[in-house]
């Protein structure tokens, strides 16, 4: 069963506003992949469980036509309102029922978003849709980041972890997918072509208010703040301040630089055998 946890108005404007694009090197090794294994026309993407749209918005420039799919109204909404590529579309469906025809699909991606899925019954729609030679990445972000900060950086990431054991109380069991790799995903995924790589970003520049923000828009942090709602707030302040205590700053605008590490998991479906002259 897929796992409805970013539906509520609050929490969509929350990743709209601190959740950010998939980084170059990911789409490199994405569009590399495609490159080799299919080739162009490139004519259809669907990005699944594509939130507010960050990831659906880099895939436009590539194709005829890109679709983003996720199950939340209110996530549709936010990638509505803020983004606009003409032929970008988006759309509320599951996972796990696309309202795309069969063999229609280029490349189907899916960005921190795979974990939450009815894997099982994914993978078959995932067969279905994509093309004869069509393409599949699955990934996400882990939560082993590397923040960087003069001379505290080592505080600063032992501040982060200790963060991310409370929060782990309330993580969902498909987060155990993430700290696995996307192996189990790895393993599901219907086709004997197929990889999985990881690999570390480049740095980049986060505010301090922005690194509160992004962990008030996870998963865990919402369940935390829906079952304690003062401890949840009391908890962001509290970090938000020793993160800036331990910085020697005063502004949560202070910028301090994070890396985070990524798995992908690519993969191509078996194409067409060519038909004997």
């Amino acid at each position: 069963m897929s796992v409805h946890l970013f539906e509520g108005k609050d929490h969509a404007a929350i990743y709209q506003k601190h959740r950010f694009s998939p980084p170059d090197e990911l789409l490199s090794i994405i569009f590399s992949y495609l490159e080799e294994k299919k080739g162009k026309p490139y004519e259809l993407a669907v990005d699944v469980g594509c939130g507010s749209g960050q990831s659906t918005q880099v895939l436009g420039p590539h194709f005829a036509r890109v679709l983003g799919t996720d199950i939340s109204e209110a996530q549709i909404q936010q990638a509505k309102q803020a983004h606009s590529q003409a032929h970008v579309s988006y759309c509320v469906c599951p996972a796990e029922d696309l309202p795309v025809e069969d063999a229609s699909v280029d490349l189907l991606t899916a960005f921190t978003a795979a974990h939450w899925f009815d894997l099982k019954v994914f993978m078959r729609e995932l067969e279905r849709v994509l093309k004869p030679g069509g393409c599949v990445s699955l990934s996400t972000y882990t939560p082993r980041i590397k923040i960087c900060y003069g001379d505290c950086s080592a505080e600063l990431n032992a501040i982060y972890q200790e963060t991310q054991t409370v929060l782990n109380k309330y993580a969902n069991e498909k987060l155990s997918l993430v700290l696995s790799e996307y192996q189990e995903i790895f393993d599901l995924v219907p086709f004997p072509d197929k990889k999985r790589t990881l690999f570390h970003s480049k740095e980049i520049s986060f505010t301090v208010a922005g690194l509160i923000g992004l962990m008030q828009s996870f998963s865990m942090f919402q369940t935390f703040q829906k079952a304690q709602p003062e401890a949840a707030k009391a908890f962001l302040q509290q970090t938000q301040e020793r993160f800036l205590k331990t910085m020697k700053a005063s502004s949560p605008d202070t910028a301090l630089g994070i890396s985070f590490e990524y798995v992908c998991v690519l993969a191509r479906k078996a194409p067409k055998e060519k038909e004997a002259p």
